[in-house]
């Protein structure tokens, strides 16, 4: 496929292949559908004219990924109108566990499970090795007009991402 990109992330070392476009910086952002943890369906329309940050972790249930969305989970009251979505292919019944036990409640998970879109859309479902079928880490910054001015895809997926570049960009877009 066209949009697979082979070795844009590496898993321990080893490249995976990512399908879907890479987003850029300057582009509109892609709409998708995702599941939130009541079985409703979210869509990155509903929150046009705000600021969203977009974590895309493979479970929240991994180490990494736990840490990371404590961390913007943190970080959100300091970020004024900004919304936090973190998205994973983990169950929406899983996740709200998840929260519960975390408390995590400044964060909105929402699961990609039922049609990948998210993944696709924005390039990071993993298509190949031990994580296929889930999405691959990466942080998107969308402002209040829709453009993407944050992007990046971690580039090991078991590290973190480089979250005062994420932050400095949302507390731009919002003005701050």
């Amino acid at each position: 496929m066209a949009d697979d990109r082979k070795g844009a992330v590496t898993l321990k070392g080893n490249p995976v292949t990512l399908s879907g476009p890479e987003i850029k910086v300057g582009q509109s952002a892609p709409d998708f559908s995702a599941v939130d943890p009541s079985l409703a369906t979210v869509k990155l329309g509903d929150a046009r004219g705000k600021v969203l940050i977009l974590s895309s972790v493979p479970s929240l249930d991994t180490p990494v990924c736990d840490t990371e969305t404590r961390r913007f989970n943190q970080e959100a009251d300091k970020l004024g109108d900004v919304e936090i979505w973190t998205i994973s292919m983990d169950l929406p019944f899983a996740q709200k566990r998840w929260c519960g036990a975390a408390g995590i409640t400044r964060v909105k998970t929402v699961s990609d499970f039922r049609d990948k879109e998210f993944g696709r859309s924005y390039g990071v479902l993993v298509k190949d090795g031990p994580l296929a079928g889930v999405d691959a880490r990466a942080v998107f910054v969308v402002g209040k007009d829709g453009k993407v001015v944050h992007a990046e895809y971690v580039k090991e997926i078991t590290t973190e991402p480089n979250y005062e570049a994420a932050l400095a960009a949302a507390k731009k877009a919002a003005g701050g």
